[in-house]
């Protein structure tokens, strides 16, 4: 076993239900964790911060049925919180899970922690807080378009790969390529997963037609903005929590320049609408590269049914192999 290999853990049987924002995740979720005793563990990059509660639409205590979720309100707002820390916590959960006798129920729309989860993570090297701190400094002298530009040096494929503002995929890239002379998009090509996938576990995917999807991504924001998602992000605000990768979360950024006199509330509105339909497209197209997910069209007749139903025959497989 390597040095960042992970020890072999007793996991439940975890079904995954993902899909586009809007999709019914949430709602399709409970009855999988009532109908099966299961608990959730939510798969959500933003939904993991305290105080990012309208603007994600986390679900509240009152609305969770008595079913446990883990995975939500585990970080402040302004801390780095990865892919990596999502897999050692949820799977930390899902040990306490199917040591009460029940199954994980891994929900939610962050493709990246998902497939983390689910097909393992690379072993890159750990973070160095100095050499990071020296590159965030770097960054703020140079420009993050500028870093990008040395990155796509020394490590032109990942480059590629990422926006050319996104500087905490650029500082994790440049610290990695310095810290162990090898670029990460080399050490993905070689070695793409890492540690051990998640087993067992079944995938279920939800869709919709896109006019549907649209429709309810609109009324969704309408009904955040008039139920305090403003004055969610003044409080955050004030309180100077709408820091690092919350602070260029969909919604937040918008609404923090809208209070800041930059942007009429009807423009930040249509914004918010704009970026949650380009993200319904970006995380299908995740998905749909995923494998073992059965796909689920929530307008066709009786597929709550049929998605339950193949759920029970897979729980059934997995008692008669064991």
């Amino acid at each position: 076993m390597g040095p960042h290999a992970e020890a072999p853990r007793t996991l439940p049987p975890v079904i995954g239900i993902v899909g586009p924002t809007a999709s019914g995740k949430t709602r399709f979720s409970l009855r999988v964790a009532r109908t099966f005793d299961g608990e959730i563990i939510s798969c959500d990059s933003m939904q993991v911060y305290r105080g990012l509660d309208i603007g994600t639409d986390k679900i509240p205590p009152r609305r969770r049925e008595g079913i446990p979720h883990h995975l939500i309100d585990v970080a402040d707002p302004g801390e780095d919180f990865s892919a990596g820390a999502f897999r050692t916590m949820a799977l930390e959960a899902l040990e306490g899970v199917g040591g009460r006798g029940r199954i994980g129920v891994v929900a939610g729309g962050t493709g990246l922690y998902y497939r983390a989860l689910t097909r393992g993570m690379i072993q890159a090297p750990p973070r160095d807080e100095n050499l990071r701190r020296r590159l965030k400094e770097r960054v703020r002298r140079s420009g993050v378009e500028r870093c990008h530009r040395l990155l796509s040096r020394l490590d032109p494929d990942y480059a590629a790969s990422i926006r050319n503002n996104d500087e905490r995929r650029i500082v994790r890239a440049l610290e990695v390529r310095i810290a162990c002379g090898k670029p990460l998009g080399l050490l993905i090509q070689d070695d793409p997963f890492g540690s051990r996938p998640l087993e067992p576990h079944m995938g279920i995917g939800l869709t919709a037609p896109r006019e549907l999807l649209y429709h309810r991504i609109e009324s969704r924001v309408e009904a955040m903005l008039a139920s305090g998602w403003i004055e969610e992000v003044q409080v955050l605000l004030e309180e100077d929590k709408l820091r690092g990768c919350v602070s260029k979360a969909i919604g937040y950024e918008e609404i923090a320049e809208h209070l800041a006199g930059r942007m009429p509330l009807e423009e930040a509105a249509e914004k918010i609408k704009q970026r949650s339909r380009n993200y319904a497209k970006r995380q299908l197209t995740w998905f749909r590269k995923e494998p073992g997910i059965t796909w689920y069209t929530v307008t066709e007749g009786r597929w709550e049914e049929n998605a339950i139903r193949s759920i029970e025959h897979w729980l059934e497989e997995i008692v008669r192999h064991t």
